[in-house]
């Protein structure tokens, strides 16, 4: 595996000039180009604002109290920015080796440079989308602190990374050999959306008496809700995870990112086969 990856490495101009391609390609018909960037999470927060924010009133689950700094409306980007680069991620994951298959079959160089492309990808539209969210938190009073930028972070981000890289190498590789993939996936990412804490407060489920012990066990074992309360612990210091959710998250991550790529290395004689 280290072999592999120094391999990946030393081959990381490659990784780079396709996610530059990946970009251009993505806007280059586009009036707005990169803005649309922007535009798609301000367009889902104003969405779900009105219908979490006003409508249901889930002001009264937030970090901190209700008068926290930034409020309900900084919670739901803070929340989204992130989701969009998982979501996006694990959208186009079952294609990360497909698209590919004329380079994999033609080109002498390491497979694992497309899932991680892939994956590279959709975190440089992330980082594009952080000036919307500095904007939003000026503008609504939104504070963080040397923990929040120093540890909660670059730890989220971490593990995210982790875990989207795995379910890459995962879902590619089997996406090849089965087809079906692509349907499962667009029915996990809208699980994954409403049991992950991204626009409604953790503490609505793990503090209220609704639900059985045995579901609130379950939500707490959700590798993806400890990442995204460590995003909103930037500015929320009240949502910072617990022992048992930030201890699922990171060994969750590891884990999927160990399963996923031992798929892809068992499954890659086949998978050559068929492309």
């Amino acid at each position: 595996m280290a072999s592999r990856a120094l391999a990946v490495w030393q081959n990381r101009r490659v990784v780079s000039l396709l996610v530059r391609r990946d970009l251009k390609v993505r806007y280059q018909s586009s009036i707005l180009g990169y803005a649309w960037s922007m535009l798609e999470p301000l367009a889902m927060a104003g969405v779900y604002f009105f219908v979490f924010g006003l409508i249901f009133d889930t002001d009264r689950g937030v970090p901190g109290g209700a008068d926290a700094p930034g409020g309900y409306p900084l919670f739901l980007i803070s929340g989204l920015l992130p989701w969009l680069w998982f979501a996006q991620s694990l959208g186009q994951a079952p294609n990360a080796i497909i698209s590919h298959s004329k380079l994999i079959t033609t080109m002498r160089m390491p497979r694992e440079i497309f899932p991680v492309q892939a994956v590279a990808a959709k975190f440089v539209d992330y980082v594009f989308t952080w000036p919307v969210l500095l904007v939003f938190a000026a503008a609504l009073g939104g504070r963080t602190s040397a923990w929040g930028l120093l540890v909660w972070l670059p730890l989220a981000v971490t593990a995210q990374l982790v875990f989207s890289l795995g379910m890459t190498f995962l879902l590619a590789t089997v996406n090849v050999l089965v087809r079906d993939v692509e349907r499962v996936v667009r029915i996990l990412n809208r699980v994954l959306f409403y049991s992950s804490a991204i626009i409604i407060p953790s503490a609505l489920v793990l503090e209220s008496d609704r639900f059985p012990a045995w579901f609130v066990t379950l939500f707490q074992f959700n590798p993806l809700l400890g990442i995204f309360k460590m995003h909103h612990a930037v500015w929320y210091p009240a949502d910072a995870p617990g022992a048992l959710v930030l201890s699922t998250s990171i060994g969750g991550a590891i884990l999927i990112l160990i399963a996923g790529y031992a798929t892809f290395r068992r499954l890659e004689a086949s998978m050559l086969k068929e492309l």
